[in-house]
């Protein structure tokens, strides 16, 4: 493994390595506005929620690292402390990232990229008429966590006012992921979309403890089949399935030939039967896959 030492790369050699690694980043398409009412709009990747009682979104406009200097929107949002932090869809990333092209300070990228302003409710930055969802916010400190390029600059906003267009929700009045169709950055020109098979489900945690992987049987646990996936899903059970509904379910046709076949070959019995596991645990049947790999 190769290792790096901050302190030996340059500021732009260690800010490749972190924006490729910590990845994929959610964007904060902010916009802003100066004591003269010139309308800023820029993306931010440094940015995630922070709390939901109060309700608080930070995102950082970090200092350049090639001269050093700050962004506009840092200098707007300490002058007048409100924001507006749009959420980006697939279907404006093009517009979003010209947005990003430093412009001379006046400039409104509102316009350079053709997005629409939309007059917000309780803050007087304009919010992104297209995007799916809009949060106005006061900045209620900026924390400075250094002064050469690359420092960031943390601005802890408080969402004043949601807004969610109806079109992303779905028939429980919830956010859609797929409808939502958010995107988010990685390194370097590359940015990640979240929709269609980069979508999965993964069942929370019981609220009752599982038995953990530490408890599932060497031979499942050490398996060349199943992956470490495979396992935290196995392990997220409570307890495992009784003797009887072991038995009663190798009595299956699919469970019963594959005895027969390899009633002298118990290892090929137990490379199969935990490949129909692996088969059953990728469809969400963590009930029916223990009880095919308790059949050994």
């Amino acid at each position: 493994m190769m290792i790096i030492d901050p302190k030996n790369a340059t500021a732009g050699e260690f800010q490749a390595i972190l924006q490729g690694a910590v990845a994929p980043r959610p964007i904060a398409f902010a916009s802003t506005i100066d004591t003269d009412g010139q309308v800023n709009l820029s993306p931010f990747s440094y940015f995630n929620v922070f709390s939901a009682n109060p309700p608080i979104l930070v995102f950082s406009p970090a200092r350049r690292v090639r001269d050093n200097t700050n962004k506009h929107t840092l200098e707007n949002v300490e002058a007048v402390r409100e924001v507006v932090i749009n959420i980006v869809s697939f279907s404006m990333v093009e517009q979003m990232s010209l947005s990003s092209t430093e412009y001379e300070k006046g400039v409104n990228e509102f316009q350079k990229s053709g997005l629409t302003e939309e007059p917000s409710l309780l803050v007087t930055p304009p919010r992104v008429k297209e995007a799916p969802v809009a949060f106005e916010c006061k900045v209620t400190d900026i924390i400075s966590l250094g002064d050469q390029g690359g420092a960031g600059n943390l601005v802890i906003c408080e969402v004043l006012l949601a807004r969610v267009k109806e079109e992303v929700l779905d028939a429980k009045g919830s956010i859609d992921p797929f409808k939502l169709d958010a995107v988010s950055r990685m390194g370097g020109n590359w940015y990640c979309r979240a929709n269609g098979a980069a979508l999965f489900e993964i069942p929370k945690p019981l609220r009752t403890k599982g038995i953990g992987v530490d408890q599932i049987p060497d031979a499942i646990k050490n398996s060349h089949v199943l992956t470490g996936n495979n396992l935290g899903r196995l392990g997220n059970v409570e307890a495992l399935p009784s003797k009887f509904d072991i038995l009663n379910y190798g009595d299956r046709p699919e469970i019963a030939e594959m005895k027969v076949r390899f009633q002298n070959d118990p290892e090929s019995l137990q490379y199969y039967l935990q490949e129909h596991a692996k088969e059953l645990l990728e469809q969400g049947l963590v009930a029916e896959a223990w009880m095919v790999l308790l059949q050994t």
